[in-house]
């Protein structure tokens, strides 16, 4: 597998064009759900996918980024494809890599991930395809293909050095998955985004739902383990809807999903409060307020923008109750730092700082600066590794209630999956 920076942003889809087509178009071989957005992404993904598995279709989901291992980019029927199928669609395509290396020009290593994901669902066959985008829209290498429905998650400022420097500019880079004449499912954005958004369905014709107006969320209440719902689909009102994950937004996230597959499905009759209720009951977005240990109770959360971070907030006050929480912290340094720090500053009693495995990673010293401007020298421990913060998180928490103690560790989906590898949390 060739190697290459994850986030390499060039504005062309020549490359995976050229690229697809030597392939014989695999993305035309079956509809396709396309999903957009800055958060939100990847937990909507699996609910599609949930949904479309529960009506008995063989279904693919491209994710990304992975939190332990890149397999999981590339799933059929919720299993991400074994070491030996992942290397036998590499070496199927390798060939064609090197002709447009060679004619076009070096491809990415996402395009080539991307390609990857086309031609192993062309080859199962998968009935549908659910694809996340990398980043932004328009220009991502997923956008080669035209979504039947293009789901488009709330908005807000990340990777701001490549996709513009406020939401306009980044709602335009994102509305480029909308296409002609298709289903657009907008979940609840900021009006700058909306505007954005809702010009380009028209110029496109597009058919656009709305979440709080065409579909929504009517009620949610707190369960053990997640929370009970009442959802307003395209098609129906679906009651007591059980999801095993915590916040307001993954409840957002499961009405935009719901509408996605509704708008997907044939026919006026709605999908039937059962196979919606078992669809989500089983849904699992790992690496998303994720417990993964208790006594003291562990949660690992990918939050690494503002948005993200203000939501998973949010949910750790409603869903937890913690009465002392420990953060472990680990970011990129290209991320809104500064913010994130203050915005889990009024949940968190200390923070330990360090680093993940990223090269892009801020160092323990460099954050450890950036949070005691936030929380005060006295409540801020730096820890060069990763293993070694948890353990301290671990051993602060435990100095307060046992049933009321807590460790988030969080600030990259990276720092996710190094905890989650770290604490077995897959066994």
């Amino acid at each position: 597998m060739r190697r290459g920076v994850e986030w390499e942003f060039e504005p062309t889809l020549d490359r995976i064009t050229a690229l697809v087509e030597l392939l014989g178009d695999p993305h035309k071989a079956y509809p396709i759900v396309h999903v957009a957005g800055t958060n939100g992404k990847t937990s909507t993904a699996r609910m599609i996918e949930a949904l479309l598995r529960e009506r008995n279709l063989r279904v693919g989901r491209f994710t990304s980024p992975h939190l332990t291992s890149m397999r999981e980019r590339i799933s059929v029927d919720g299993v991400p494809l074994s070491e030996e199928r992942f290397t036998e669609v590499y070496e199927d395509i390798a060939p064609y890599l090197e002709i447009i290396d060679a004619k076009v020009g070096k491809l990415s290593f996402f395009e080539v991930l991307t390609a990857m994901g086309f031609a192993a669902f062309a080859d199962t066959p998968v009935d549908v395809a659910v694809i996340e985008t990398g980043m932004g829209g328009t220009w991502d290498a997923t956008n080669v293909a035209d979504g039947t429905v293009s789901v488009i998650t709330p908005i807000s400022l990340d990777h701001t050095d490549y996709l513009g420097p406020d939401i306009p500019t980044i709602a335009g880079e994102k509305a480029g998955i909308i296409k002609a004449k298709a289903m657009t499912v907008l979940s609840q954005q900021p009006l700058p985004a909306a505007e954005v958004l809702m010009r380009r369905a028209v110029e496109m014709g597009a058919t656009v739902a709305r979440e709080g107006l065409e579909f929504g969320v009517l009620h949610r209440e707190i369960a053990m383990g997640g929370q009970l719902l009442q959802l307003k689909g395209l098609k129906g009102v679906y009651e007591e809807v059980f999801l095993p994950l915590y916040g307001a937004h993954q409840a957002s996230n499961a009405a935009s999903a719901l509408a996605a597959v509704e708008a997907l499905t044939a026919g006026d009759d709605p999908l039937g409060d059962e196979l919606v209720r078992q669809a989500f009951a089983q849904v699992t977005s790992p690496g998303r307020l994720e417990v993964v240990r208790r006594g003291p109770t562990v949660v690992l959360d990918a939050a690494h923008n503002p948005g993200g971070m203000e939501a998973s907030v949010d949910a750790i006050s409603e869903s937890f109750g913690f009465t002392r929480l420990i953060a472990v912290v680990a970011v990129m340094a290209d991320k809104d730092v500064d913010t994130l720090l203050e915005l889990l500053e009024p949940i968190v009693e200390e923070v330990v700082v360090t680093r993940n495995t990223s090269p892009r990673s801020m160092s323990s010293e460099d954050l450890a600066a950036r949070a005691e401007s936030v929380f005060g020298a006295d409540r801020v421990h730096e820890v060069a590794r990763l293993d070694d913060a948890i353990d301290m998180a671990v051993g602060l928490a435990d100095q307060g209630d046992e049933f009321g103690s807590g460790v988030l560790i969080t600030g990259s989906v990276v720092t996710a999956g190094d905890a989650r590898v770290l604490l077995k949390a897959d066994r």
